[in-house]
């Protein structure tokens, strides 16, 4: 089990998760032919030519999926309950296909959870940086993680 226990978070651990991804066309088809989202954005070649990015924009539920999924691995493989939710959800640059992604995670919070004694919330912050550097995706995330075993 590669995850963490509830106990071996601390705020502002910060993780820099070695496994990266190059983003390629299937991942963008696949993510928005899935999802029924048909948006020229991401699936109209000719269409992206005439606009101010020149070409295709991955779907940012792809890039989400990637950035909270790339961490799993580090963070919550086979401790997680659930996750509570997505908050603060940010593209603050576009993702193009070809681009490669690295993943980043910080602890920005950790408490008991009240009403399960075996059990505590995290709360991450994760983000995702291109092949240049740039910060292109972050969100905050909690998660329902379990206490190490007695």
């Amino acid at each position: 089990m590669a995850g963490l226990w509830f106990e071996e978070f601390e705020v502002g651990r910060l993780f820099d998760h070695p496994l990266r991804r190059t983003v390629t066309e299937t991942d963008n088809l696949l993510m928005s032919t899935l999802t029924h989202n048909p948006a020229p954005l991401h699936l109209d070649a000719e269409y992206m030519k005439s606009t101010e990015y020149g070409q295709i924009l991955v779907n940012s539920c792809f890039t989400l999926g990637l950035m909270v999924g790339i961490s799993v691995n580090d963070t919550t493989q086979g401790t997680a309950v659930a996750n509570l939710g997505w908050d603060e959800v940010r593209f603050p640059a576009p993702i193009f296909v070809g681009d490669t992604l690295r993943i980043e995670t910080e602890v920005l919070e950790v408490r008991e959870s009240r009403s399960r004694p075996n059990q505590g919330i995290v709360t991450f912050a994760h983000r995702a940086y291109n092949q240049h550097g740039e910060l292109v995706a972050h969100c905050k995330r909690a998660s329902l993680q379990r206490k190490r075993p007695a």
